[in-house]
């Protein structure tokens, strides 16, 4: 019983990261259709605060592992945190500059843009923090990926209020300017202080610590050494690209002008319905992950992740081919945290449904990825943070699509090939085949 009260608080924590982490990010959606609303920014460059938040991840993902391994959980979530204060205070700065509409937009976006990949450092060593910490405190396995769809879920709650919160703090999107974000940008930062003072407080456990003679040995073997990790991490990169490219898309077509001349045509509805729309995305996220993780001790991570993948490659292909003519009526997530009705195409109701799919592929894929590799887990998660990066480079290559088919619905073939390599790691990438590897 003792044992099992001193896990509560880590895992409560642990938790509380991992909202911090969609808190932060999902900023990077409001604040892309207000850079895509300014003069000379196409659908690709508006991605690129998103871009710039995920490369972090490219860039210190190994590091962030090797921190975690030397100096342990506890000095990583706090030296992370720090980053995120600098970051979003960085953002906060580019929202201070002068600016009116027309002005040259290019300093102020550059300053924006260091901010998120700072802020992307802060997201890419919390990440790497929170996964194998609940992995472990749960046991691996069916408990460890249930800890970790629990977390999700509270990543879920906080994307899912994000773009209803930026809405209602920026207000009109079409006429916002950086200068409009900076109350959201406040809340960011005072919520970084708040974690700082309670993690720093905060006992954390250090499942993997090694004394300094022993990590001085040179390993014959590494995370890299397992095939079901490399697949893995392919996994992930491409996952991360699925679950931000799918609600990104939905927020530019609805938002894009019906007669658009210069560029892909969309259905002109006002930002903060289509933010509704959005967040009802992550709100379904939130929905699939508590599901995912009462069942996550009946059903495996690869029965999981199967279905899903199998799921959202019908929605996203039907949604596709729909004509935009065909509307619907569907429940929306409104910002005074009710339901309300907004009319949209049938399509972006099928996208918006993906986020019961794309809830739990997290969990699932990183599951299957350390399981077995044992002493190996704490590099496998500094590793996994480097293909986070799939969020900025899959949208991106989704925005040259849309730009160069002049079509918002031909970019969504992006992210079905990236969910046929999902549904293929869960019938049998995820296969451990190195099990001759000592892993203790």
């Amino acid at each position: 019983m003792s044992n099992k009260n001193n896990k509560v608080l880590p895992i409560v924590m642990m938790f509380f990261l991992f909202a911090m982490i969609s808190f932060v990010t999902g900023l990077s959606n409001p604040m892309g259709v207000i850079a895509k609303n300014q003069d000379g920014i196409l659908n690709w460059m508006s991605q690129l605060g998103n871009f710039a938040n995920f490369l972090a991840y490219l860039l210190l993902g190994l590091p962030s592992g090797i921190l975690l391994k030397k100096k342990g959980y506890k000095f990583t979530a706090l030296t992370a945190i720090a980053l995120g204060i600098l970051g979003v205070g960085v953002q906060l700065i580019s929202g201070l500059m002068p600016y009116e509409i027309g002005d040259n937009f290019t300093p102020i976006f550059t300053v924006y843009l260091t901010g998120a990949l700072i802020s992307g450092f802060s997201m890419c060593m919390l990440n790497t923090v929170v996964n194998p910490m609940l992995n472990t405190l749960g046991g691996g396995g069916k408990k460890g990926n249930q800890l970790i769809q629990f977390g999700g879920s509270l990543n879920s709650m906080a994307a899912t209020i994000v773009p209803i919160l930026g809405g209602y703090l920026i207000g009109d999107l079409a006429k916002a300017t950086m200068k409009n974000a900076v109350p959201a940008l406040l809340i960011a930062i005072g919520i970084f202080v708040v974690a700082f003072i309670v993690l720093a407080i905060v006992a954390i456990p250090e499942p993997h610590n090694r004394d300094v003679k022993e990590s001085k040995v040179i390993e014959k073997y590494s995370a890299m050494s397992f095939r079901h990790f490399v697949l893995g991490t392919v996994a992930i990169f491409l996952y991360v690209g699925i679950e931000v490219g799918i609600p990104n898309f939905i927020n530019l077509f609805l938002t894009a002008a019906k007669d658009a001349a210069d560029g892909a045509a969309g259905m002109g509805i006002d930002p903060a319905a289509a933010g509704s729309v959005v967040g009802t995305y992550w709100f379904l996220m939130l929905i699939g992950r508590l599901t995912g993780g009462v069942l996550g001790s009946k059903f495996s991570a690869k029965a999981q992740l199967t279905f899903v993948s199998t799921l959202g490659i019908i929605f996203v292909a039907l949604g596709i081919f729909l004509p935009s003519t065909i509307s619907v009526s569907m429940p929306v997530f409104m910002s005074d945290l009710s339901f309300g009705m907004q009319t949209v195409p049938l399509a972006v109701m099928l996208f918006t449904l993906c986020g019961l799919c794309t809830s739990i592929m997290w969990g699932g894929i990183f599951n299957l990825a350390v399981e077995g590799i044992g002493k190996y887990t704490e590099m496998g998660s500094g590793i996994f943070m480097v293909m986070v990066v799939g969020g900025g480079v899959l949208p991106l290559i989704q925005g040259a699509v849309a730009d160069l088919t002049v079509s918002y619905m031909a970019s969504y073939w992006v992210i079905v090939a990236a969910l046929v390599y999902l549904l293929w790691y869960a019938l049998a990438g995820c296969k451990n085949v190195n099990k001759d590897i000592p892993v203790e």
